[in-house]
């Protein structure tokens, strides 16, 4: 064998080397990163979180942008202790479908493609559970990396948690203003009381703000926000006619 081909031989077994190397580190981090992901979702089952990846986020945010004052105001209210108007008034407005799909609701997604097909604009189609995978979780953006881990969470969310803790979750973690997380804060913030006594048009007004809790306001509310309101709360009965006995009960049944 010549030299030019005994170093061929070589070069290719040090690529294929490398390659195997390569091969068996990413299968690595793929079963480490499942084990740590599925330790956190199985350790929120049963543990209320005391922050969330947004929260975090959203302090660093305005620490770059000079805000040294800004503050994150969360409180953790158990869903046991709200009305049952706080939670219908949030499934009203951000998921109708909650208790019939498994964490993507086809139908929504159908329809807002449709509409974009149409010449509207793209609007999200996220469930309740999506929503509590990214705040609890992951970070602000679009990317295609985050939406892919945020499908991925959705799926073993659904899988280890009961509906009623992925709500429960979702009202403890969601923004309900600049830096207001979760309708415990949101509560005492807007309306000066505790969420365990927020009334039904309240409770409309906090669901109205969402998904642009940043830019709608619950107090003082504008036009739009007052018309979603009334839309909320003529939503209420209907929801409450259609979701789970332990749903419809004030205060909710103990877990």
């Amino acid at each position: 064998m010549t030299k030019v081909k005994r170093s061929r031989v070589r070069g290719a077994r040090r690529r294929r080397r490398v390659s195997h190397l390569v091969a068996r580190t990413a299968v690595r981090v793929v079963l480490v990163a499942a084990v740590l992901s599925f330790g956190a979702v199985a350790w929120v089952r049963s543990f209320d979180p005391p922050t969330s990846a947004f929260m975090v986020g959203r302090w660093l945010a305005a620490q770059r942008l000079g805000r040294p004052n800004f503050e994150v105001r969360h409180h953790w209210v158990p869903l046991s202790q709200l009305p049952s108007h706080v939670p219908l008034a949030v499934l009203a407005a951000e998921d109708q479908r909650f208790f019939r799909h498994a964490g993507f609701d086809v139908r929504e997604i159908r329809s807002a493609l449709a509409e974009h097909l149409d010449g509207g604009r793209l609007r999200g189609a996220s469930t309740l559970t999506q929503q509590v995978a990214k705040n609890l979780f992951l970070w602000e953006g679009r990317s295609p990396l985050r939406k892919a881990l945020e499908a991925y969470l959705t799926v073993l969310i659904e899988l280890v948690w009961p509906k009623r803790r992925i709500l429960e979750v979702y009202l403890n973690v969601a923004e309900l203003g600049d830096g207001v997380f979760g309708v415990g804060a949101a509560a005492r913030h807007h309306f000066g009381r505790e969420a365990q006594t927020l009334t039904a048009p309240q409770a409309a007004l906090l669901a109205a703000i969402l998904p642009a809790p940043t830019v709608r306001i619950a107090s003082p509310p504008s036009a739009r926000v007052r018309r979603k309101q009334r839309w909320i709360l003529k939503q209420i009965p209907i929801m409450r006619a259609l979701q789970p006995a332990t749903l419809t009960k004030r205060p909710f049944a103990a877990r």
